[in-house]
């Protein structure tokens, strides 16, 4: 008797809460798995066994509680980022120092860090030499250097030097709040794999009840013995057992954990669908310039013809560049710079996208761009084409420049390789991508030869942004799908028509990060391997999940109807079905770390 008031107890304790959630289900037509676990729960004490209905909201409620505390131990993980900042900044008010919250700190205030401290805002440097460990938001393995002028980013850690930096975003708008709110609204999102479990669980539940129905009702007439009582017991052990709760939750915790992983590796990936789709890209197409290369632009060579001098060259294409912000302008300006020429600011800026630019300096009509432009304008002379060999051959970028109608010279660009460039073949292939190509708008012979420098299967130059679409597109039908590499701006193009946008080296990017499907958050290329080999480690722990979830049902489902399996081991086994699944995707959580 006190037995069973225990359990009555014990029940009358734990079922209002999923009563409630069945009653709201029914009341949406709809039937998921507190309506079973009533259901269960009901049938166990109209048949007197208050044991197995005890052990069943028992067990139910340790199944429910494992389901949250799964999710929440993936979210928890990318929360943590958030605490990565300090809370408190040292800001430098005049001759002092003054100790203030973090949410106070302005755009243009001047925070102090001391050796082994944490940065709290994104900035500048201002003044002081370290090495920053920023693995904490780009995954970078190795401390980089900075000096006066460098980016920093908040939550990185600062090394033996003293530095001020000057705030450039406060506190809710630094790249590390960013990338958390990010990935937060990446994880809220569903991935196919995962609305195909979540429609499968809505006919599967209907299903099971139906099955049931008909194991309590239709065996005691077909054997005559009208044993209703055992039937129906079996009927809810198999209500019980059936329950998917196992193969619910084996999609969403797998994408949450490796979202997050992710993140911790330096890969910010915008949801759940875009995860699922790198894990299945063949082919990668990679940008040339700030991708494979540095971006770092210098002028090498400046040739002259026709009479003019290498100066004036360098004065007039100054001049059109002067107060751009494209990479090549801004070489052009501090080679002039470096050279001491005088540079006269131009007017009418007109881009020309691909090409180059014009614009009237002084009193003379300058264009400053590529071969192509200039063949397309017939300005190439035989001098000048052949200046433009010459640059090939020293494995340069050549930029031509043209004054009042006629070719005057030739500049000789060059942006060094990065050295994770050189290994990021062979790194895409230990992933599984069976195909990589360079798509650059750079000449076809410079390009080879950084193709042939990294060992990619194709390559094609001389693109335009529209030409990138189209190869892009070639090779989604030659190959697969395809993840195009790019600066996120100058590539958009390219990046929308892939199937996977990524975008390279954004931290502190704001138009990269939002419009990349992926944004590598460092210019280490080895980190694009790493974010597809996550991907890849998703399916697979998404395809172990189902199926682990569907083979212990289906056993169970075999021993219920059997009668071999009574209500609270249906439990016991549903619980155990997603405690392995659970287990199995927080795996991910380490993928970070490979």
């Amino acid at each position: 008797m006190l037995s069973m008031a225990g359990f009555g107890a014990a029940i009358a304790l734990s079922m209002p809460v999923p009563a409630r959630r069945a009653v709201r289900a029914v009341q949406r037509r709809s039937l998921d798995i507190n309506v079973l676990m009533v259901i269960a729960v009901a049938g166990a004490l109209l048949l007197g066994e208050w044991f197995e209905a005890a052990s069943v909201v028992w067990l139910f409620g340790i199944a429910q509680w494992l389901e949250g505390w799964s999710q929440s131990r993936a979210r928890r993980a990318i929360r943590q980022l958030l605490a990565l900042a300090p809370a408190t900044a040292s800001v430098r008010r005049g001759d002092h120092e003054v100790e203030v919250p973090l949410d106070d700190v302005r755009i243009g205030d001047v925070v102090v860090v001391r050796p082994g401290g944490r940065v709290p805002v994104d900035g500048r440097v201002l003044a002081g030499y370290s090495a920053i460990d920023q693995s904490p938001v780009t995954g970078e393995s190795w401390p980089i250097d900075k000096s006066p002028d460098d980016e920093v980013f908040a939550g990185t850690i600062n090394g033996a030097g003293t530095l001020e930096i000057e705030t450039t975003r406060e506190a809710s708008g630094s790249t590390l709040a960013r990338v958390a709110a990010l990935v937060e609204q990446a994880q809220a999102q569903r991935a196919p794999v995962q609305r195909w479990v979540d429609r499968f669980a809505r006919r599967y539940t209907p299903a099971v009840v139906g099955l049931a129905v008909i194991v309590a009702v239709v065996p005691p007439f077909v054997t005559g013995t009208y044993d209703f009582a055992t039937w129906i017991y079996r009927a809810l052990a198999l209500l019980v057992v059936a329950c998917p709760c196992a193969l619910v939750i084996s999609t969403p915790v797998s994408i949450v954990a490796a979202l997050t992983a992710a993140a911790r590796a330096g890969v910010l990936v915008k949801g759940g669908a875009h995860l699922e789709q790198l894990g299945t890209v063949t082919c990668v197409a990679l940008d040339k310039t700030g991708t494979l290369t540095s971006g770092l632009i210098s002028v090498a060579d400046v040739f002259a013809i026709d009479g003019e001098s290498t100066h004036g060259v360098l004065a007039a294409a100054a001049g059109l560049e002067h107060g751009s912000e494209h990479p090549i302008g801004r070489a052009i300006v501090a080679h002039a710079r470096a050279e001491q020429v005088a540079v006269v600011a131009g007017g009418g800026y007109r881009a020309l996208p691909g090409l180059g630019a014009e614009a009237v300096v002084g009193a003379t009509s300058v264009l400053v761009g590529s071969h192509r432009l200039f063949e397309e304008r017939q300005l190439c002379s035989p001098s000048l084409h052949a200046h433009v060999e010459v640059v090939e051959a020293r494995g340069r970028t050549p930029v031509l420049v043209g004054v009042d109608g006629a070719g005057v010279g030739v500049l000789g660009l060059v942006d060094e390789m990065r050295d994770s460039g050189r290994g990021v073949v062979a790194a895409l292939r230990a992933v599984g991508v069976t195909h990589v190509a360079l798509l650059t708008g750079d000449r076809e012979a410079v390009a080879r030869q950084i193709g042939e420098a990294v060992g990619v299967d194709e390559v094609h130059g001389h693109l335009l942004p529209e030409d990138k679409v189209a190869h892009v597109r070639a090779l989604r039908s030659r190959v697969g799908p395809v993840a195009m590499v790019g600066d996120g701006i100058n590539d958009a193009p390219a990046l929308a028509a892939a199937d996977v946008g990524i975008a390279m080296g954004v931290a502190g990017t704001d138009v990269a990060i939002e419009t990349a499907d992926v944004a590598l958050l460092t210019n280490d290329l080895g980190v694009l391997a790493r974010a597809i080999g996550i991907a890849r480690a998703t399916r697979r722990t998404i395809r172990v999940n189902v199926g682990l979830a569907l083979g212990l049902k289906l056993a169970f489902v075999a021993l219920a109807v059997g009668g071999l399996a009574t209500l609270w081991m249906a439990v016991l086994a549903d619980t155990g079905a997603s405690l392995l699944v659970t287990a199995n995707s927080l795996r991910l959580l380490r993928t970070s770390r490979a």
